[in-house]
């Protein structure tokens, strides 16, 4: 049945990345004289791009290699570009159907690109080429996020207590060793007493994690109190059973609807992913089933990959709730849609009485882009009355 419902899945999957192709290559083909040489370079080069990703990800599964990096970087890259030709394709498209009906390109027909149409082609290939390679650089420099929250509560802790989160790490092909390695030292250089993952942390396949040995590079995150994950959807992509055995046998304490206490009146719990029920036909528990055991005046912290269950963790009593997923669109204007789609996207908001913060992530998906916002690690400080 599963295999069923993944055959259905990428076949739909391949459809509509091959449509989208097809529309952004039969609007540029047309700018080139038919024989032309720039014809067939462009007819070539097109679909070698477009058909990296697909080799990619067909050449992961089957054997790890220098060349299976190569095509999954470059379908990644692809991915972006693809995102904003097809946005500029509708955009011309736009202007030419107003043409039809109001009539203006007469009045620029000696302007060279109305003589040579494949400069449009060129330009706008150019314009998202510079984009995308912004983008990579915007994507390859966190930014560290301090947000203070008062618990209202008191602790024989102390004062406060220092956390430092990240969601969506991605570790796989692309987020890989000199990435994590950069990672783990902002971590530790901000002195955590404890580090929680929002879940994602890995990119589905668990096979390039093994073979760069980043599990020994997690091993090296430095909190007195611990290290903490949850699970994403891409765990149960990937397997979420190998994921976890893998992620606890290297420092991370998974909770999977489980309760732990920090400090004194200080509580954690994670959840399993929400997906889980349709990756692994795993329904995950009722949120109060297994923090309701907690002292009634204790703060409680949840860990929830997908910010989609929010009013329960108001009904629960939660003081602080930490999801990712969102990626807040990670290239803009997806944004808009995150922003649709969940209750927050990115940041801190209120809920009654339940802060609600959602990181924008520290790695990404697919493309190693991130335009209109930045990765981020995020420190937290909670504070206890004296």
């Amino acid at each position: 049945m599963r295999l069923m419902q993944f055959i259905i899945f990428f076949g739909i999957v391949l459809t509509v990345y091959t449509l989208l192709n097809y529309y952004i290559f039969s609007r540029g083909l047309r700018t080139f004289e038919p024989g032309s040489a720039l014809r067939t370079f462009y007819i070539v080069g097109f679909w070698a791009l477009a058909a990296t990703f697909i080799l990619g990800r067909v050449l992961e599964k089957i054997y790890l290699s220098h060349l299976s990096d190569f095509f999954t970087w470059t379908g990644s890259f692809w991915l972006a570009a693809m995102l904003y030709l097809f946005l500029a394709v509708v955009a011309i498209d736009i202007v030419r159907l107003i043409n039809h009906f109001v009539s203006f390109f007469h009045h620029f027909e000696g302007i060279i690109w109305m003589q040579k149409p494949y400069l449009i082609t060129v330009f706008v290939s150019v314009v998202v080429f510079l984009s995308v390679l912004v983008g990579h650089l915007n994507a390859l420099n966190p930014r560290i996020k301090e947000i203070n929250i008062n618990t209202g509560t008191k602790s024989m802790h102390g004062k406060s207590l220092r956390l430092v989160m990240a969601s969506d790490v991605h570790l796989g092909t692309i987020i890989s060793k000199k990435r994590l390695t950069k990672y783990v030292k902002l971590i530790n250089e901000l002195k955590p007493e404890a580090v929680l993952f929002a879940g994602d942390i890995l990119d589905e396949d668990l096979a390039p994690v093994i073979k760069q040995n980043l599990g020994d590079l997690l091993n090296t995150i430095d909190a007195p109190l611990g290290v903490y994950g949850t699970t994403g959807n891409h765990e149960y992509i990937g397997g979420a059973s190998r994921a976890i055995e893998y992620l606890s046998g290297h420092g991370i304490k998974m909770m999977g609807d489980t309760m732990t206490q920090l400090v004194d009146n200080v509580y954690l719990a994670g959840r399993e992913d929400i997906e889980s029920v349709r990756f692994a036909g795993k329904t995950r528990k009722k949120l109060d089933s297994f923090t309701g055991s907690r002292p009634h005046d204790s703060y409680l912290i949840v860990l929830d990959h997908q910010p989609r269950a929010i009013p329960e963790a108001v009904d629960a009593g939660v003081g602080l709730l930490l999801s990712g997923h969102t990626h807040h669109g990670q290239m803009w204007p997806l944004n808009y849609i995150t922003q649709a789609a969940f209750p927050v996207s990115w940041g801190l908001k209120k809920f009654e009485k339940t802060n609600v913060y959602v990181s924008s992530g520290l790695g990404s998906w697919g493309p190693p882009v991130r335009i209109g916002n930045k990765p981020e690690i995020v420190v937290i400080t909670l504070m206890f009355d004296e």
